[in-house]
C-alpha cells in the first residue's frame, strides 16, 4: 500500500469564532487559511476545515460496547503514546466528554483507546489508539 496522504473534512459549524477558538486554542491546532465563512486547521497533519452552517443537527447515536456513540463522528487514529498524551491535556482542560478515555475490546483482537467528545457547534470527535496497530481492521 501507497503511503498515506492527508486528508480533507469540511464540517458545519453554527459559530465561527467559538470553534475557531476550540480548534485552535483548546485543540492546539495549528490554523492556516480562513476567510468571513471557514477556516482551516491542521488535523495531526491531514486538513480539517470548518465551515460557518446554521443548519447543523448532529443527535443519533449508535451503542458500541455498551456505551452510546454519537453518529456522525469523525476524528484520528494515534499512536498510544499520543493518545494518552492528548487525553491528559483534554482532561487538564476540563473537556466535557460524550464518553470519557477508556479502553476498549481490552484483551480482544482490536483492543484500543477511544474517546469521544463534541466541538461547540455539536459536532461528533472520536480519537483512538490501537495497542497493536496492526488490528486497525482485523475481524
Amino acid at each position: 500500500m501507497n503511503k498515506l496522504s492527508p486528508f480533507h473534512l469540511a464540517i458545519p459549524v453554527s459559530n465561527l469564532e467559538k470553534n475557531r477558538a476550540f480548534y485552535k486554542d483548546i485543540l492546539e491546532f495549528e490554523e492556516g487559511r480562513s476567510s468571513d465563512h471557514w477556516v482551516d486547521f491542521n488535523f495531526f497533519g491531514h486538513q480539517l476545515v470548518i465551515h460557518l452552517d446554521d443548519n447543523i443537527k448532529n443527535e443519533n447515536t449508535n451503542s458500541v460496547d455498551g456505551k452510546n456513540v454519537p453518529i456522525p463522528h469523525f476524528g484520528v487514529v494515534l499512536e498510544w503514546k499520543v493518545f494518552q498524551e492528548f487525553a491528559e491535556k483534554l482532561k487538564k482542560r476540563k473537556i466535557e466528554f460524550v464518553i470519557e478515555p477508556y479502553v476498549r475490546f481490552r484483551g480482544l483482537t482490536g483492543e484500543q483507546s477511544t474517546m469521544f467528545f463534541k466541538d461547540p457547534s455539536g459536532n461528533a470527535l472520536e480519537f483512538k489508539s490501537f495497542k497493536d496497530p496492526s488490528q486497525i481492521f482485523a475481524n
